[in-house]
């Protein structure tokens, strides 16, 4: 009787008619407790009907009646399984295997277990049992897949989602890992056609469609990748993924303030996501909002507290308010958290340098540098803190690494950290333009704007974050002073510190119609206001230097853009116009070099202010720390400047030049300790290299008297150290370079009219230096003739020198409304030049 009841519930539980089989079960063993088919088929009903612990209990009594039952094992796991125990339901497979070593079930099932409890390795070896048991098993074969994405063998899940759909071509999950392994692989043509087929067998695939659009952003087909979010949204509107992918590719287009609007979309379906607040404050902070991001940061932080990336992009926010304290605490809190995160260490080298720890930073990114050797701009980085530090161990390799990236068109430097460390135009050119593509595309074209009326006068924009004490200032101030206001407008764009107190500050700010702080502005509005306003030439003063804010020109500011003063050399991008400069600079046969036409002025590129004032104190040697006697070689350019071959060359001359001595700058006192060290490894003793301290400008200006010939630098010149040192009526020896940044100095010495101190060749540069400092008759006559130029000749006629950027203004202004393009400019003298 007892087994007919027992095979009725069988053929009930067969036909899915699970109450009535579970009510005959529990009849029986209302009869007769302990037997154990019944008790296993009631184990199985109940895990089919979700009651999982009821069924283990029941299939644990039929164990202990019958302990070599295999599937009571397997049955048991897959209980333990759904309630997530998943090292119990490991050994419960493992149990089952045992018993039957050849039970492909067990092992599959296994792997899943396996693979939950993120053992990943073990969960493949499964799956391969499995597989080599049962070959045409597809959920292994898939499932292997997943496990082999995770441990990122991208080609070998591959071979396992290609083997699935062998089995079944129909089978849109494996199309679509498939495609996930192929995007991992940048094969990004072959990922997006192994999502089609996802979604051409799935349509409503989500899922499918949002990853589409990640690999769409990849190609750059910007609206085919929106067209996917948005389809993948319209599928499933609460995908907070597709929101959050939608944002990350709006950021990639630096559309900030879309990009925010998707990850509150994200947010506000899932508040707990913690990635998408950290992105969100990413694109706050380009907004210039950098409390806002703060917030978004420490939301991130409080969702997870070891998110190692959010640490490292609150530091970011930290440091854009100047808390640099707070944000060294932040990002050697990432990298606890991740010791291997090559850009914290990054961020951490940065703000190293702004508390004026360079040796610290220089270890910081020689660390991000040897976790990630191929990183976007951490060689450069890395290169230019040893310079600063004239840290020299590597000097060789690295740049030869440098050269090859570059050649390459790899994202190696940020291009002023290229200028003293190659003297090609081709590959500072190269550097730009890769700079450029990556982080300042076009983003508005110049024939997009609504081309405005003739004006009475030309609106001349400058855009600065440096209208206060700096050194950029004392070359313009005296410029902006001058313009000619019936002619010109001048409205000032200022996104540095607000400075009301400063000095220069106070003088500069009356020379403009209009002074504009726009640090709380975003690049894209400071565009909207110089469009608004009208603004006919916008000149860049910042170009790729600190605080620069280059997309600012990128959104057109004004029809007419200008590279002036900031970057010695081509921003490599088309939306800048022009350049100014002059012939020595840039030679018409090195155009091809330089994105911009330039606009030639005809005696140098450089303004001049000649209200520097000199300091009337009269320094000693002995308070300078200079010997009493002998020859002072000078250069006060700041020590990343200093190569290994042009210190070569200068211990050379003092090795030639007996009981000279070398006045350098001190940057920071590891640059001295090293080129001490480097001195003496050339033979040369320590005491003859003198180190001076930072020092107010008129008596920094004062100090220059003392020496007796200034030493320049290549591949990057003096500039503004070089316009000093002539000014203080001190001669300044130079080596003409290939480069705009390595021929400043011969251009400043044809305006000042004393080309015999431009030299060709380090032996003809290494050769005048000796003959000067050894023939004091020559010396001499040097100084007196640069004593008699200095106001008489272009370079410090600040008067002269305004009409001619005002030409070029002109110039650029009239063919810009007969509907010419940009071309070369050509300023001749601007009227007689004043006899002082």
């Amino acid at each position: 009787m007892i087994n007919e009841r027992l095979q009725r519930a069988i053929e009930l539980h067969r036909q899915g008619q699970l109450a009535q089989a579970r009510r005959i079960c529990e009849e029986i063993l209302g009869i007769q407790p302990d037997h154990f088919d019944v008790l296993n088929l009631l184990g199985v009903i109940s895990a089919q009907t979700r009651n999982y612990k009821r069924a283990i209990d029941l299939i644990d009594q039929a164990i202990a009646i019958f302990p070599h039952h295999v599937d009571c094992y397997f049955n048991r796991g897959l209980a333990q399984k759904a309630l997530g125990r998943w090292d119990a339901a490991v050994a419960s497979f493992e149990q089952a295997i045992a018993l039957k070593p050849e039970y492909a079930e067990a092992w599959f099932s296994r792997g899943n277990s396996l693979n939950e409890l993120k053992r990943l390795e073990p969960a493949v070896a499964s799956y391969e049992k499995a597989i080599a048991l049962k070959p045409e098993y597809l959920e292994a074969w898939f499932n292997r897949g997943i496990a082999l994405l995770q441990l990122r063998d991208w080609h070998a899940a591959i071979e396992n989602f290609d083997q699935a759909i062998v089995l079944k071509p129909e089978y849109a999950e494996a199309w679509s890992n498939r495609g996930i392994a192929l995007h991992e692989l940048k094969q990004w043509k072959a990922a997006v056609e192994s999502y089609d087929q996802a979604i051409a067998l799935k349509p409503d695939y989500a899922e499918a469609c949002s990853n589409r659009g990640n690999a769409l952003v990849e190609l750059k087909e910007w609206a085919a990748a929106f067209a996917c979010y948005d389809q993948a949204i319209a599928l499933k509107p609460g995908y907070v993924e597709a929101w959050y992918n939608r944002g990350n590719a709006l950021e990639e287009l630096k559309e900030w303030k879309a990009a925010v609007g998707s990850y509150d979309k994200a947010i506000a379906l899932n508040p707990d996501y913690a990635e998408a607040w950290s992105k969100r404050g990413n694109a706050l902070l380009e907004l210039k909002e950098p409390g806002a991001a703060l917030t978004s940061f420490e939301r991130a932080i409080a969702l997870k507290p070891d998110f190692a990336e959010a640490w490292s992009n609150k530091g970011n926010a930290l440091s854009d308010i100047n808390k640099w304290d707070e944000a060294l605490a932040s990002y050697e809190r990432a990298i606890a958290l991740k010791p291997d995160f090559a850009e914290a260490w990054f961020n951490r080298g940065n703000v190293l340098k702004e508390l004026s720890n360079p040796e610290s930073a220089a270890a910081s990114f020689a660390r991000a540098f040897l976790l990630n050797p191929d990183g976007d701009y951490l060689l450069g980085a890395y290169l230019y803190l040893a310079m600063m530090i004239c840290d020299w161990t590597s000097f060789d390799e690295l740049s030869s690494r440098m050269a090859s990236k570059i050649v390459n068109h790899d994202k190696v430097a940020v291009p002023v950290q290229v200028l003293s460390l190659t003297g090609s135009p081709k590959m500072q050119q190269q550097v730009a333009v890769t700079y450029m593509q990556q982080n300042h595309p076009l983003r508005l074209r110049q024939q997009d704007l609504v081309k405005p009326q003739k004006h009475d006068k030309i609106r001349v924009g400058y855009y600065s974050a440096d209208f206060h004490n700096h050194a950029s200032m004392y070359w313009v101030a005296e410029m902006f002073e001058k313009h000619d206001r019936s002619k010109f407008e001048l409205i000032a764009f200022s996104f540095g510190p607000d400075l009301h107190e400063d000095a220069m500050r106070k003088r500069v700010v009356p020379a403009f119609d209009r002074f504009l702080d726009v640090r709380t502005s975003s690049d894209e509005e400071v565009a909207l206001l110089s469009r608004e306003l009208e603004i006919d030439i916008a000149v860049d003063l910042k170009g790729f230097t600190r605080y620069s804010r280059t997309d600012i020109f990128a959104f057109r500011a004004a029809p007419i853009q200008v590279n002036y003063m900031g970057y010695p050399g081509t921003m490599g991008t088309g939306y800048m116009d022009y350049i100014i400069a002059d012939h020595t600079l840039i030679p018409e046969e090195q155009q091809q070099f330089y994105s911009e036409k330039i606009a030639y002025l005809p005696d140098s590129y450089q303004a001049n202010d000649s209200k520097r004032k000199i300091a009337d104190r009269v320094f000693t040697r002995q308070e300078l720390g200079l010997p009493a006697t002998g020859f002072v070689f000078c250069c006060f350019n700041n020590n990343y400047k200093i190569t290994p071959d042009i210190f070569d060359c200068w211990m050379r001359i003092l090795d030639r030049v007996e009981g000279s001595v070398l006045w350098l700058f001190e940057n920071n006192p590891q640059a001295a300790i090293n080129l001490q060290s480097e001195a003496l490894r050339r033979g040369v003793d320590v005491e003859r290299l003198i180190f001076a301290r930072r020092m107010a400008l008129p008596e920094h200006l004062a100090r220059h008297r003392v020496a007796d010939l200034f030493l320049d630098t290549l591949p990057c010149n003096a500039h503004t150290t070089a316009s000093d040192a002539l000014w203080a009526g001190l001669p300044v020896l130079t080596r003409i370079g290939e480069t705009f940044a390595g021929r400043v100095a011969a251009s400043l010495l044809n305006a000042i009219r004393l080309p015999e101190l431009i030299t060709s060749s380090m032996d003809e540069y290494e050769a005048l230096a000796i003959e000067l400092a050894t023939n004091p008759g020559k010396l001499a006559q040097i100084k007196h003739k640069l004593d008699k130029n200095r106001l008489a000749t272009p370079l410090f006629d600040s008067d002269q020198f305004t009409r001619n950027i005002e030409a070029a203004y002109r110039d650029m202004y009239e063919r810009y409304h007969l509907d010419l393009p940009p071309d070369h400019l050509f300023v001749k003298h601007y009227g007689p030049l004043k006899q002082k």
